[in-house]
Parts: C-alpha cells; sequence; structure tokens
C-alpha cells in the first residue's frame, strides 16, 4: 500500500514540471545571493531545500485530496496515505539535497561536509510533514504557499538569537551552518539536533493528526423517531 501511494505521488508530481522545475531552482537563487560567504550560502541553501519540499509537499497533498477521500471509503488508513506520500516526498527531497551537497562541495571551502549533508537532510525529515500540515490548514494551494513563503522569509529575517527564531521549525539550519561551516565545538551540533528533533516530532504528529480528522468518515445524523 505505502509504495503503491508512494509511486502515485511522485507520478502526480512529475506531471508538473514548470511548477517542479521552478521549485527545484529556488534553492540555487538562495544559494547565489550569499555565495560569497559560505556560512550565509550554505544556510540560505537549506532554507531554500526546506522551502522547496515543503511547497512540494503542499502541492502534493492538496492535489491528492479528493484521490485520498475515495481511497479512504474503500479501507485506506490515513496513516497508510500521509506516510506513503511523505515517503515520495522524502525521496524526492533527498534527491535535491543531493544534488546540491554536490554544489557545495565543489563550490565551497566547508570544514565538515558530513554536516553539511546532516543539515539538508534533517531540513527536508522537517520541511515534508510542514508542508503536509499547511496543506490541511490551508486547502488551496496559492495559500498554503504564501503561508509557508511568510515561515521561510521569518526565519531568514528574525534575529538568530531571538525566541521568534526558535520556535520556527528550522532554526536548526543556523546551529547546523555554524557548526559544518565555522567547525564550532560539539554544542552547536547539540542544539541544532535536539531543535530538529522537536520540529520534526510535532510537525509529523501535526499532519497524522490532522490527516486522520479530514479523513473520518461522516456518519450520518440518526432519523429522527416517528
Amino acid at each position: 500500500m505505502l509504495l503503491a501511494i508512494a509511486g502515485t505521488s511522485l507520478r502526480e508530481l512529475t506531471r508538473r514540471r514548470s511548477a517542479l522545475l521552478l521549485v527545484i531552482a529556488l534553492p540555487l537563487a538562495f544559494y547565489a545571493a550569499r555565495s560569497d560567504e559560505p556560512g550565509q550560502a550554505v544556510r540560505f541553501l537549506a532554507l531554500g531545500v526546506g522551502w522547496a519540499v515543503a511547497t512540494l509537499a503542499l502541492f502534493s497533498h492538496v492535489g491528492s485530496r479528493h484521490l485520498d477521500r475515495r481511497l479512504a471509503v474503500v479501507g485506506a488508513s490515513p496513516t497508510a496515505l500521509l506516510l506513503g506520500r511523505q515517503l515520495a516526498l522524502l525521496g524526492t527531497g533527498f534527491t535535491i539535497a543531493g544534488a546540491y551537497l554536490v554544489l557545495v562541495a565543489v563550490a565551497q571551502d566547508v570544514e565538515r561536509l558530513w554536516a553539511v549533508a546532516l543539515l539538508l537532510g534533517t531540513t527536508v525529515l522537517v520541511a515534508a510533514p510542514l508542508g503536509a500540515v499547511v496543506s490541511l490548514a490551508l486547502p488551496r494551494e496559492l495559500e498554503g504557499a504564501l503561508a509557508l513563503l511568510a515561515v521561510m522569509a521569518t526565519q531568514m529575517l528574525a534575529d538568530p538569537e531571538g525566541t521568534l527564531a526558535k520556535v520556527l521549525p528550522l532554526w536548526s539550519t543556523r546551529e547546523l551552518t555554524t557548526y559544518a561551516v565555522d567547525a564550532t565545538s560539539d554544542e552547536f551540533l547539540r542544539r541544532g539536533l535536539l531543535h530538529f528533533a522537536v520540529a520534526f516530532a510535532l510537525c509529523a504528529c501535526g499532519a497524522w493528526a490532522a490527516a486522520v480528522v479530514r479523513l473520518r468518515p461522516n456518519t450520518p445524523p440518526e432519523p429522527a423517531p416517528a
């Protein structure tokens, strides 16, 4: 079941070639804007990958809304439907992240390249369920994409040491980027991974709960007694 749903999701994404190419190219624009500063370039690249994967998740879950309802009626569980689509999105996201990891390896002098891989991987893991949560809260693609853009823009512009930045889902990119590029102490790695774990758990649980509520069967009201 999971593999069938994942395959269907991948086919749905590949049909939207123009949107897919634009979303995949967006992290490159984020990277190019700060390519002269390795730390900023890598962090902006990670945020761009996060926005791309979250947007693809939004498109996938919004586009499959009616199909999921039909599948739920014939016995598919909301958990299986959610996990199948997330599996496809994670595969796509890791592919995008891998391509950009090669770019960083070639174009930047990074102390800990493996930590950049960890940074991009954790970003994908948070972004996929984040997009699912937004798609379930805002059922139209335009509104959802704008909401994601607002989250990512705030993540970029907010003071990294401030409370606002730390409660946003991708604050871990700042700590992991510092650890990867500046070769700082392991404290940055621990803080980044702790924030990632909390953000991932919240997004994943939120996406699952919203999927269960959205796909729960509608029970018709009992007829009034004669």
